[in-house]
C-alpha cells in the first residue's frame, strides 16, 4: 500500500539515516516529500526548507532531535498524517502527549528496519 511519507531532517548528506530513509522510501515506489534545514536532492526528491503544508501525508518519519523539535509540533499536527514515526534518538514524550491529543497515532520504530521488513 502507498503511504505518502514526509521525511522531516531531510539530508542531502549520503550519511545521514534521513538520506536512506529517503532511498529505501523510492526503492519501495512509497510517494515521498521532504523537509530539512537546507534545500537539495536525493533520489530526484526534493528536499525543501520551508514549512509546506503537503497534502495527503500519510507518514511523517521525525530525524530531528527532542531539543529541535518544538519548532515542528503545530506544522505535523496541521498536516494531519495518520501516524508519526520517532526513529532512534527522536523520541519525544511532549510530543507523544501532542500528538495524542490530536488522535495522531505514534511509534518508536525505524524506518529503514520497517521498510527492510515489510512492516512499513
Amino acid at each position: 500500500m502507498k503511504k505518502k511519507t514526509l521525511v522531516i531532517g531531510a539530508s542531502a548528506n549520503p550519511a545521514r539515516y534521513s538520506n536512506m530513509a529517503i532511498k529505501k522510501l523510492k526503492s519501495k515506489q512509497q510517494p515521498i516529500v521532504a523537509l530539512g534545514l537546507r534545500e537539495g536532492e536525493v533520489d530526484g526528491v526534493k528536499i525543501e526548507n520551508e514549512k509546506i503544508i503537503f497534502p495527503d501525508i500519510d507518514t511523517v518519519t521525525l530525524y530531528v532531535g527532542p531539543r529541535n523539535q518544538p519548532e515542528y509540533y503545530e506544522y505535523i499536527v496541521a498536516l494531519s498524517p495518520k501516524r508519526v514515526i520517532f526513529n532512534p534518538g527522536t523520541e519525544n514524550p511532549e510530543l507523544y502527549r501532542i500528538l495524542k491529543d490530536n488522535n495522531i497515532e505514534f511509534e518508536n520504530a525505524c524506518t529503514l528496519v520497517m521498510l527492510g521488513t515489510n512492516q512499513y
